[in-house]
């Protein structure tokens, strides 16, 4: 396992994704945590992240010094290699100006840390502080024309610190980078494989559930549904799936999943018509964040309310959160140092008072890591590569006030793109796409009438992890024809506009 302790960088998520993909396990932890908790878990090496602050900050936020002096290998990125050389003794310049961008690494030392890389290659520079001049028994191994000391190392005792970042895309060769450090300087077997997975969460559940029995929050959506798969494989016939439809799922998804539960993957599921209390709990919310909390609050009351009708003792509820949602949400002691972007349905939208105790099974896993358990658990592909879907459903998709009459209008616009984006053979190849609604009308003429009516966006992005994204070019013609489908299909649209931000600054969702 690595450890990578956690500073608030932008990118913290990323360096874990890179190191997964190098089928090595790691965890995100807080930079509280402490030597003893790093030595539990037999951690084979540490990543100090990035961070937001300056070393010279009164509050700086800094790690167990006795992590430093503990044999394990460290390798200390932009803040994490400045809190190092702090600690060392180096000498460090408050930087007055942020250095941000592309700038070239000329490699001074291509042993360990750069093995196998060419003297020259393209990083991705963003710090404020640097270091001028190293601690005793350092050595520097790379360095860039503005910036002497770009990389430094202490091989003896396998202390390694670059002031760029690895981990974003970028820097060109950076994920060899990283696998440098685990591989070759940690030695660090790579046994994550959705195979490992599977036997170890098998375990765990049966440890914690026992002789329980297991009610599983179905969306229908690839995470709960390999939450379902993996629960099936280790209770068997103690699982019951329950299936909530708030009224806020795409048009005749909810009967589409009652169906394929049922007839294919037979599971005990219970299927819940709650339309109408769910459309009363948010009428009139128009805050996102109080808007995924009603939903998510509700969702889990009516689970109490409905398990109470059934026979036997449910004591456990099962949910599809994954690794972003937590790290995100910046929930528990994953990431102290994080700022809440959004709450999430699986994590954020939890009463404290809930009669259930939560299971996740998958909270550790990325959403291309769970597809792949999915795979493995003879999950079809259809489902397995579903796109992502919020908790909360169309409802954080329709910006503003909820009620029926715009989900409608919503699933119509959403059926439609979704048809021609598969049609074009183009599902696959995305990350997501979906529409949204707008709170917002725009004059129309339709009809040689004039209209005033609804404004609905277009989102298309491609993603690894959900992490970072980037809008996707989608072919003129096919944007042409979806929004020619949609202004004359959908009575209360009449104007479609196509989102073209990436994440970050912007969030995939839009609420």
């Amino acid at each position: 396992m690595i450890a990578i302790i956690d500073f608030g960088s932008q990118y913290t998520k990323i360096i874990a994704r890179k190191v997964r993909e190098s089928k090595v396990y790691c965890e995100v932890l807080p930079h509280t945590v402490t030597l003893a908790e790093l030595t539990k878990k037999q951690v084979k090496g540490i990543i100090l992240s990035g961070g937001p602050n300056s070393v010279f900050e009164k509050d700086a936020p800094t790690c167990d010094e006795r992590i430093f002096t503990s044999n394990i290998p460290i390798f200390g990125i932009c803040y994490g290699m400045q809190l190092i050389a702090k600690h060392f003794g180096g000498e460090i310049t408050e930087g007055k100006s942020k250095e941000y961008g592309h700038a070239n690494l000329y490699i001074d030392n291509n042993f360990n840390l750069f093995q196998g890389l060419w003297l020259e290659m393209s990083i991705w520079m963003s710090h404020g502080d640097s270091v001028i001049r190293m601690p005793d028994n350092f050595q520097r191994i790379g360095h860039t024309e503005t910036c002497s000391i770009a990389a430094m190392c202490w091989p003896e005792k396998k202390i390694y610190g670059v002031q760029f970042h690895p981990e974003v895309s970028h820097t060109h060769k950076g994920k060899e980078i990283l696998d440098n450090f685990m591989l070759t300087v940690c030695r660090c077997e790579q046994n994550w494989t959705p195979i490992s997975f599977i036997k170890t969460a098998i375990n765990d559940i049966n440890k914690e559930v026992k002789h329980d029995k297991v009610l599983c929050a179905l969306s229908g959506g690839v995470d709960s549904t390999t939450v379902a798969a993996l629960l099936k494989k280790a209770i068997g016939r103690r699982l019951t799936c329950m299936f909530i439809d708030q009224g806020f799922m795409r048009k005749n998804e909810g009967s589409k999943i009652k169906q394929l539960f049922e007839n294919e993957f037979n599971i005990d599921l219970i299927y819940i018509d709650a339309v109408d209390r769910f459309h009363t709990k948010v009428a009139g919310v128009t805050d996102p964040e109080e808007k995924r909390k009603k939903i998510g609050e509700e969702f889990i009351r009516v689970f109490e309310e409905e398990s109470k009708k059934l026979s036997g003792d449910y004591t456990y509820l099962a949910q599809g959160t994954l690794y972003p949602d937590v790290i995100e949400s910046a929930v528990g002691d994953i990431s102290k140092t994080a700022v809440t972007i959004k709450s999430h349905h699986n994590v954020g939208g939890l009463p404290e008072d809930i009669d259930f105790k939560i299971i996740e099974p998958l909270r550790m896993l990325f959403k291309d890591e769970v597809r792949q358990v999915g795979i493995q658990l003879g999950l079809p592909e259809e489902l397995v590569f579903r796109h992502p879907f919020p908790g909360p459903g169309l409802a954080i998709r329709i910006i503003g006030e909820v009620n029926k009459e715009r989900v409608e209008t919503l699933q119509l616009a959403d059926a439609i793109l979704m048809e021609e984006i598969k049609s074009a053979g183009l599902y696959r190849k995305l990350w997501q796409v979906f529409a949204v609604l707008l709170p917002i009308k725009s004059v129309g003429v339709q009809g040689d009438k004039r209209t005033y009516s609804n404004v609905c966006a277009i989102r298309a992005v491609n993603s690894d992890d959900a992490m970072t994204a980037n809008w996707t070019h989608l072919p003129y013609e096919i944007l042409e024809k979806v929004s020619s489908r949609i202004i004359n299909e959908v009575p209360k649209i009449n104007r479609v506009v196509y989102d073209i931000s990436s994440k970050p600054p912007s969030t995939i969702e839009w609420e």
